[in-house]
């Protein structure tokens, strides 16, 4: 028998449905009058998770009815944010700065429509805007940041995130049972915030420390993405109760394959391993097995585990550690598909022709005993030789097997985002000790291609049993911004087709490749697109170019993975709105970690370069110019993976100007060009933790090209404007399915922007008065906060 609220929900949705009241939709459900209590009770339930809304008379229709729309909304540093509907079908609605309410981000909001924005410079429709009418549920109420005192006698916090658009005022009493100073660093929870006019209130719950101390930055992070230090005892014991190795009846049912040849790569460093592979050859074809790590042998629904890895959701990458989405006993013991040991999995066995097609595919439960582990960097040295021995000899098969498979994948449309890794290492003491460059070489690739192919090939077979599950989507970008992306990179003179074309992004990203501000356009093409997310419904991966894609590879630190294979194996079944929950739960805890992950890279590396601050002799560090204002030039670091500003007024040898219609700047004494796509030499000049950003300085040794405005003029002719182009003379960057072990999901979500916002810090009255704002220069594109600051 159906609750009321699913009467409710099924009633509303109908095409014929017409705004009826308490006791009209008492009467239209035959529901008893002593039922009219729980009627509203449902009624007010399902109206605040938005759902429903109530309109003039008292009556009630669903929010879209009324132009209305639940969903969640992200917020950029500027201030703008973007609503994600819970309606799949539905586009996302651009939430302008004046419009956000008190909305904070991730923050489950009522949205109304308020039409579209200004058209495109080509007449285009602009897109839908909307504005928050409602906060249905706070993603997060306890915030990071720092402690401040003003002159005026006010407590407010600073927060970390620059998402967050005001300070925290704190009114007395403050005591939490550790004295605060100022510049600690504070665990806020929020109170009521009911207007953006006014900045918020909170209580500070816990005093983390001075943010110079050891462990304070870690410590700091944990606390803002709400990571956990441990696991309950209850969840350890049932990991531990499985013992330490694959006991003999748990082999009943599986295929045998410990007589393979199968092998593992993964970083150096790594712990817990996901997947194995063996090929071999069978008369005319090739027959190659993915082998999964089977978790779902032994988290059951509805277990602690479960339950644990559940609410994780994923496993997270910090810098210096390692927040597991399952204990230890599991992810690098028994579940972790080490060498020399029996070990369960689920396999995919794929039979493919000389060219990389697919002739056949089928899964089932197996055992497996991996002859070898290897590292990527061993990987690759091996497949820079010649092969010593049958594994070595499977290893170039699987490379020359895996690279037909990734041409034959491009050809279908897949896009090429991969950009290099920086991974930082460090000493005992957690400082950085060295930066490297992880390249996704082939070793990278060869895993990367076989994980795609197995997670297409299980999408495909769970489509095919219509079995509910998760699926990995990444829906086509928003036609408005792939207009603004073009006119971007034909503002720097490079050719570019029409973006709704996947052949002229295809040609754009190979372009894009030779030349120097090639880096810096991909990554603005990265951000141009809709972020991949889990959902119920198949709706294709763009980047990848799949019309049937899910995510199978990575049980033991993803969630989603689990799900998928019990929907395969286990026949469990689940509602489309309970599978639906985990959907957007799991894309949530995805984009948390991510968060996290940058972040703790972040806070490492600013008190790496405020250590060469205070030594007197930064680093030097080769560095491309990527961006020109009035102020200064942008530029990126390779060797930090991060951008910053070199302000004007520390470029000592000339008085530069810049020409918006020629886009560079010109010195006025030397007549010396700075351009997009200069290389330059820089030090950091400047590092302000609390903004997140870095500012540079020209090295002394920096020597630009030897340039004029006037040989500039002379050998480019008249000034180009803005959009008049030249006539022409890993798994992708958007989704590892694969593993790459950075442990992201080999970047598809939106590339993170580097540290480019200046948010000013003007004088405020406190709660509950007026609250003016000082904005930022208009070029700067941080958010702009309000604080208690005084002068």
């Amino acid at each position: 028998m159906k609750s009321i609220a699913d009467s409710l929900t099924h009633l509303m949705a109908r095409r014929d449905y017409v705004p009826l009241n308490v006791p009209e939709l008492l009467q239209r459900l035959r529901l008893p009058p002593n039922a009219q209590q729980e009627l509203q009770e449902n009624l007010a339930r399902l109206e605040r998770a938005g759902a429903i809304a109530r309109i003039k008379g008292n009556r009630y229709v669903q929010s879209r009815e009324a132009d209305l729309i639940p969903g969640r909304i992200r917020m950029n540093r500027g201030g703008k944010g973007f609503l994600q509907p819970d309606d799949a079908s539905l586009q996302e609605i651009e939430i302008p700065e004046h419009a956000t309410g008190t909305a904070l981000n991730e923050d489950r909001v009522l949205v109304r429509r308020e039409g579209r924005g200004p058209s495109g410079r080509g007449g285009e429709k602009g897109s839908e805007q909307g504005a928050v009418v409602r906060i249905l549920e706070r993603r997060r109420t306890r915030i990071v940041g720092t402690l401040r005192h003003s002159a005026k006698g006010f407590v407010y916090v600073v927060p970390d995130d620059p998402r967050v658009p005001l300070d925290i005022y704190v009114p007395p009493p403050r005591d939490v049972g550790r004295p605060a100073n100022d510049g600690d660093k504070v665990v806020v929870e929020l109170g009521e915030w009911v207007s953006r006019q006014n900045n918020p209130e909170g209580e500070i719950v816990e005093v983390l420390g001075s943010p110079d101390a050891e462990g304070v930055d870690m410590l700091s992070v944990l606390r803002q993405y709400d990571l956990p230090l441990g696991f309950a005892r209850e969840v350890l014991d049932e990991a531990r109760s499985f013992g330490r190795e694959v006991e003999p009846h748990e082999l009943e049912g599986r295929v045998d394959c410990r007589h393979q040849q199968v092998i593992t790569i993964d970083p150096d460093d790594a712990k817990d391993f996901d997947d194995a592979i063996c090929l071999e050859r069978r008369k005319d074809q090739w027959r190659l097995w993915v082998h999964i790590a089977d978790v779902s042998h032994y988290v059951k629904p509805g277990t602690a585990l479960d339950t644990e890895a559940r609410k994780r959701g994923n496993s997270t990458y910090l810098v210096d550690r390692v927040i597991p989405m399952l204990p230890e006993a599991l992810s690098n013991e028994l579940c972790s598909l080490k060498p020399n040991v029996d070990r369960l999995t689920k396999c995919v066995e794929f039979a493919l022709t000389d060219d990389g097609a697919v002739v056949s595919a089928k899964v089932f439960s197996a055992v497996i005993h991996s002859k070898r582990r290897f590292s990527y960097q061993e990987a690759f040295a091996i497949l820079q030789r010649a092969p010593q021995g049958p594994i070595e000899e499977m290893l170039h098969q699987c490379h020359q097997i895996a690279q037909k498979i990734r041409r034959r994948r491009f050809k279908a449309g897949s896009l090429e985002l991969d950009f290099p890794e920086m991974k930082i290492r460090l000493d005992e003491r957690g400082r950085v000790s060295r930066i490297e460059k992880v390249q996704n070489d082939v070793s990278h690739q060869l895993i990367e291609e076989f994980m795609l192919l197995a997670n297409e090939a299980v999408a495909a077979r769970l489509m095919g049993l219509k079995r509910g599950a998760v699926y990995r989507v990444h829906e086509a970008p928003d036609e408005k911004r792939l207009r603004e992306y073009r006119e971007d990179v034909l503002s720097h003179n490079v050719p570019c087709g029409n973006l709704s074309e996947k052949s002229e992004v295809q040609k754009l990203l190979r372009r894009l490749d030779t030349l120097p501000i090639g880096q810096a356009l991909k990554i603005g093409f990265l951000r141009s697109l809709m972020r991949a997310r889990y959902a119920v419904e198949p709706l294709g991966h763009y980047g990848l170019a799949k019309q049937k894609y899910t995510h199978f590879t990575s049980p033991i630190r993803r969630y989603a993975d689990l799900v998928v294979h019990r929907a395969l194996f286990d026949k469990v079944t689940q509602s489309a709105s309970a599978l639906s929950e985990i959907a957007d739960h799991i894309s949530l805890t995805e984009r948390n970690s991510a968060d996290a992950e940058r972040d703790s890279k972040d806070v490492k590396l600013y008190a790496f370069l405020r250590g060469q601050l205070k030594s007197g002799e930064p680093t030097i560090y080769p560095a491309l110019v990527t961006g020109l204002k009035n102020f200064g030039f942008f530029v990126d670091v390779p060797g930090l993976a991060m951008s910053g500003l070199v302000p004007l007024s520390t470029v000592e040898d000339d008085f530069y100007v810049f020409d918006q219609a020629r886009n560079h700047l010109v010195g006025r004494r030397t007549r010396q060009l700075i351009k997009v796509g200069d290389n330059v030499q820089v030090q950091v000049a400047k590092v302000d933790s609390v903004k997140k950003q870095v500012d540079f300085r020209l090295a002394s040794t920096r020597r630009f090209p030897r340039r004029t405005a006037e040989s500039a003029r002379s050998a480019s002719g008249p000034a180009r404007h803005r959009g008049e182009s030249q006539r022409p003379a890993r798994e992708s960057g958007l989704d590892r399915g694969a593993q790459q072990r950075r442990r992201t999901a080999h970047g598809d979500q939106r590339a993170s922007p580097k540290p480019e916002g200046r948010r000013q810090h003007g004088r405020t009255r406190p709660q509950g008065q007026s609250v003016g704002r000082r904005r930022s220069h208009p070029a700067q594109r941080g958010g702009k906060r309000r604080s208690f600051g005084g002068p």
